[in-house]
């Protein structure tokens, strides 16, 4: 595996993944991410923006996972997804990232049920067919740095429409940046 300069706070975090036989349930990768001491500096080397889109940098992965540092700009949001056959942890490094939840309707179009905010701090588990979507609202010149555990490595996800009700795919195993290296 390529050296990583992660700082020694994720040692812990990165055994328990190295580890895994499987994918852990909700609650306990909830309670890991939560009680993780981690700060921005942790992960200092794999922060990389775009002035274009979030940008997925790849921290370290191992049969079982993908641990990644998603670095937004001010307005930046993925698409609305899912996370197809994956448990996905989001902890927030800096900023807030807001997270919009969504259901189908009876005429198979998607609507908003939830939209609320994680400052910095804050960690969201969601799996399998759970659709959201996460942005950065904060004012100009805000930054939101979130590091996200995938379990198993998400290798495609559903993305949907706000206006037609077509459903298509994001294959994000494309990273922008992998071990601080660009790509």
């Amino acid at each position: 595996m390529p050296q990583s300069c992660t700082g020694d706070r994720l040692a812990s975090l990165f055994t328990y993944l190295d580890g895994l036989t499987q994918r852990p349930s909700v609650d306990d990768l909830q309670a890991r991410l939560t009680a993780l001491e981690i700060t921005l500096e942790d992960v200092a080397c794999h922060v990389r923006f775009s002035k274009h889109h979030y940008l997925r940098n790849l921290i370290r992965e191992g049969p079982h996972y993908q641990a990644l540092a998603l670095c937004w700009r001010s307005g930046q949001r993925s698409p609305i997804h899912n996370h197809d056959h994956s448990v996905c942890g989001v902890r927030v490094l800096t900023g807030t990232a807001s997270e919009t939840k969504f259901e189908r309707t009876p005429c198979g179009q998607l609507k908003a049920t939830l939209t609320h905010d994680l400052p910095t701090g804050s960690v969201c588990v969601s799996l399998d067919n759970d659709t959201h979507q996460v942005s950065n609202l904060q004012a100009a010149d805000t930054d939101l740095v979130t590091l996200h555990i995938y379990s198993p490595p998400l290798l495609k996800m559903e993305t949907y429409s706000l206006t037609d009700g077509s459903v298509g795919e994001f294959r994000p195993m494309d990273y922008d940046y992998i071990h601080g290296e660009g790509i």
